[in-house]
């Protein structure tokens, strides 16, 4: 069972959670898969949601590339969830490590994915820790640009219809990057 372990509430209401767990199992409008420009779903986080979530998600994937194209980083795409308890994925491509503005791309996926969920109308998701795993990007690094990322978006858009969104991390190492993170760039106990 996943479990909270901070939040905080941002001046317009919008909450965001640190959640020890697995991604898979939320129970929020969407979840946000760390995915590569062609949606190929084979390891990590993006493999797992397709195992526990079914074929239909790697169906779906390969109808969104040959209509649209290989995803973006500023322009994440979306299928259903299959068997997961949300009702969308939205598929983000997070930088590789090294391959030139990884800070710049990082952030774009963030918001990109956060804009995707605006336009469908979504209430809540879930993020992972994008690009830390097969990527390389580096935690630390990533924790504070997805925090600035999230809580610069919710700054400019006060009216935004999403109110809560859980950063859903599973590995040991990660959780403790990140509530590092929190401590000293945000302020908040955890």
């Amino acid at each position: 069972m996943n479990q909270v372990l901070c939040e905080m509430e941002f001046p317009s209401g919008q909450q965001l959670q640190i959640v020890e767990g697995d991604i898979t199992e939320e129970r929020v409008d969407a979840i946000v898969n760390p995915a590569n420009t062609n949606l190929i779903h084979g390891g990590g986080v993006a493999g797992l949601i397709v195992r526990k979530g079914g074929a239909e998600i790697q169906v779906e994937s390969n109808d969104w590339i040959k209509k649209h194209g290989p995803v973006r980083h500023a322009e994440p795409a979306y299928t259903g969830a299959g068997k997961l308890p949300c009702q969308y994925i939205i598929h983000a491509v997070g930088p590789v490590w090294g391959e030139g503005e990884e800070d710049a791309k990082l952030a774009s996926a963030v918001m990109g994915s956060l804009r995707v969920a605006e336009s469908l109308k979504l209430e809540s998701l879930a993020l992972p820790a994008i690009s830390t795993g097969l990527f390389g990007f580096p935690i630390e690094r990533a924790a504070e640009i997805i925090y600035n990322a999230v809580e610069d978006y919710f700054t400019k858009k006060l009216d935004s219809g999403i109110r809560l969104v859980r950063l859903t991390l599973y590995d040991q190492p990660i959780i403790e990057a990140f509530l590092d993170i929190w401590r000293a760039e945000k302020g908040n106990g955890a």
